[in-house]
């Protein structure tokens, strides 16, 4: 018998959904090249390189689940959560550094008259959300969260751009879908795991027949939202068939040159990042950048017991309109 291993950490999932969900969207695949000639494409080695690559990562952690009095008597759910986002740039002058890191505690409620929550160890400020009747309370709050951690996302890529000039060749790579966040110039989304199937039969063969540092031609999604897209193989040992395959997107108003030229210069930049099995779990999709930011801002968090105690303490305040929910301090 023969068989292959993901070398994907199963603790993180899987890299790949052994039945991939049928997808909804509407595929083109004819933007670079007729599906019938679909093949894997080569890098060119005449492209050049971004003078920088700036790598845009966010992190969440929820500390503490907690009940939110209102004015009616009711209590409604809420999450008090710390949360991250920030840059690595790596360019030639500096190698890879980080260029900026914001941090925000949140409570993230749908009671409309909640207030900051002040605690010994920092502020709890109001992100507001409305319920939702074909949504469960703890999603919408978890979805409010993810809303506000990707502005903050956008708000330091901005500032990273106006750092390094606006003048500046760089390419931006956002770890995730591109959504919510296509409006940045010269930025491709980086999604390391697949969870639904776009192509068609024969074009998607191609995808398992590509080689390290190889891709597919640029074809073009449109569902919920519009992007191009391709698949990327990074450099990995030979085994499982989407071993190392990751999807990179960018955004849908470009020219179609414009889309191809932004997976050629991917294809020049990315696979050089890759990390390998013996340093990180989830190798080579998680790019070794991508794998320092999240590092970075964990630990801006801070102290998660140490929140936690602190958020139990402003509870117990008279002029504070919160309970923890017992049990101790809850990842996310």
């Amino acid at each position: 018998m023969r068989f292959s291993v993901d070398p994907w950490d199963p603790t993180y999932g899987t890299s790949l959904d052994p039945e991939l969900g049928a997808s909804s969207a509407v595929v083109d695949p004819d933007v670079e090249v007729p599906a019938a000639r679909w093949a894997p494409v080569r890098a060119d080695p005449a492209v050049a390189r971004p003078e920088a690559v700036l790598f845009v990562d966010g992190v969440r952690r929820i500390d503490a689940q907690v009940w939110v009095d209102e004015p009616d008597g009711a209590a409604s759910p809420a999450l008090c959560a710390s949360y991250a986002a920030g840059v690595v740039c790596c360019c030639r002058e500096r190698g890879a550094h980080l260029t900026v890191a914001e941090v925000r505690r949140g409570l993230v409620t749908t009671a409309e008259d909640a207030g900051d929550v002040v605690t010994r160890a920092g502020t709890y400020h109001v992100v507001g959300t409305r319920p939702r009747e074909d949504v469960a309370p703890m999603q919408v709050l978890s979805l409010a969260l993810q809303r506000d951690l990707a502005d903050v996302e956008v708000l330091t890529a901005a500032t990273a751009r106006s750092a390094g000039g606006e003048d500046r060749d760089d390419l931006l790579v956002v770890d995730g879908p591109l959504q919510g966040r296509q409006h940045l110039p010269r930025a491709v989304g980086f999604v390391k795991s697949h969870r639904s199937d776009y192509l068609p039969t024969e074009p998607g063969l191609v995808v398992a027949a590509l080689g390290p540092g190889e891709r597919t031609p640029v074809f073009r999604l449109a569902g919920s939202w519009e992007r191009y897209t391709w698949y990327l193989r990074l450099p990995c040992p030979p085994g499982a068939p989407w071993a190392g395959v990751v999807r990179v997107e960018c955004r849908a108003d470009l020219p179609a040159d414009e889309a191809v030229a932004l997976a050629h210069l991917s294809q020049a930049t990315l696979p050089r990042y890759a990390s390998v099995e013996y340093k990180d779990a989830r190798a080579p999709q998680n790019l070794y950048p991508i794998a320092g930011l999240e590092g970075a801002l964990r630990r801006r968090l801070g102290d998660q017991a140490l929140l936690y105690r602190a958020l139990r303490h402003a509870a117990r305040s008279p002029a504070t309109d919160l309970r923890p929910v017992t049990g101790g301090p809850a990842d996310s």
